[in-house]
C-alpha cells in the first residue's frame, strides 16, 4: 500500500521545508510520496522547493500562476499513485507526527474517508475563526443531515477509490466545502478523529479571509440541491 501527500503552497518561505522534513520522517508503515503544488510564490519558496526537488519520492509541480489551493489539490491527486492520499498544508499549524493516529482507521478498513477534527482536539480558535468555522459546520450539519465537527479541517485522509469518478470544481479554500459535500452525497461515511492545532495569525501569513467563508457557504448550497455527488 501507498500514501501520496499533497502539499498545496503558496509563499510558506519560511515553513516549507521544516513540513517536508517532518513528512518525510514520520513512519505510516507503507510507502509514502509528496506531491508538493506551488502556486507562483514569490518570497523564496520556489528556492526552498529547488532544493527539495530532487529527493526519491518527492514531486514538485510549479504552477505558472497562482489558482488557488482547490485547483493545488486536485492537481496533486490528479499525480498520486498511491492508494490513499493525505492532504497537508505547508504551514505548522498541524503535525505531521498524527499520519499514524489518521491512517490506521482506514488500514483496517473501518472506514474510507478520515477527517483530522480540530474541535474534538480541544483546539483553541481565534474568535473570527471559530465564527466562520462554526457557521460552516452547522450549515453543513442542516443541509446534509450530519454531525460533523470540522469541516474546513486540513487533515482530509481517503482512500482514491472514494473519490473515483468524483468532479471537482472549485479552485479556492472552498474546495473543503466541496470535498466534503460531494463525498457526502456519494454515501461515504466520513469518521472523525481528533488532532491537535496550532492556529496562526494573518501576521504570520495565515491566507483564508472572509470573502473565502462566503464562497465556502455557496458551495454548501449549490451541491445540496444539484444533483448527486459526481
Amino acid at each position: 500500500m501507498k500514501l501520496s501527500i499533497i502539499i498545496p503552497v503558496y509563499n510558506e518561505a519560511g515553513t516549507i521545508r521544516e513540513i517536508i522534513a517532518r513528512v518525510r520522517g514520520v513512519q505510516v508503515g507503507m510507502e509514502k510520496e509528496i506531491i508538493v503544488v506551488d502556486g507562483a510564490s514569490s518570497d523564496g519558496t520556489r528556492e526552498n522547493l529547488k532544493l527539495e526537488e530532487n529527493f526519491p519520492g518527492t514531486t514538485v509541480i510549479y504552477e505558472e500562476k497562482r489558482e488557488g489551493k482547490g485547483a493545488a489539490v486536485r492537481k496533486g491527486l490528479d499525480r498520486a499513485s498511491g492508494e490513499i492520499a493525505l492532504i497537508q498544508d505547508a504551514d505548522l499549524e498541524v503535525s505531521p507526527e498524527e499520519y499514524p493516529g489518521l491512517l490506521k482507521h482506514i488500514v483496517s478498513g473501518e472506514t474510507r474517508v478520515i477527517f483530522g477534527s480540530r474541535f474534538l482536539g480541544g483546539a483553541k480558535f481565534r474568535a473570527a475563526s471559530l465564527l466562520a468555522n462554526r457557521i460552516i459546520i452547522t450549515l453543513t450539519n442542516l443541509l446534509y443531515g450530519t454531525a460533523m465537527t470540522d469541516v474546513l479541517t486540513c487533515y482530509k485522509v481517503f482512500r482514491m477509490d472514494a473519490i473515483k469518478g468524483t468532479r471537482f470544481e472549485c479552485k479556492g479554500f472552498d474546495f473543503d466545502c466541496e470535498f466534503t459535500v460531494k463525498l457526502l452525497k456519494k454515501g461515504e461515511k466520513i469518521k472523525e478523529v481528533p488532532i491537535s492545532y496550532v492556529p496562526r495569525t494573518y501576521g504570520d501569513g495565515k491566507k483564508i479571509n472572509w470573502k473565502d467563508g462566503f464562497k465556502s457557504i455557496q458551495v454548501l448550497v449549490k451541491n445540496r440541491f444539484t444533483g448527486a455527488g459526481a
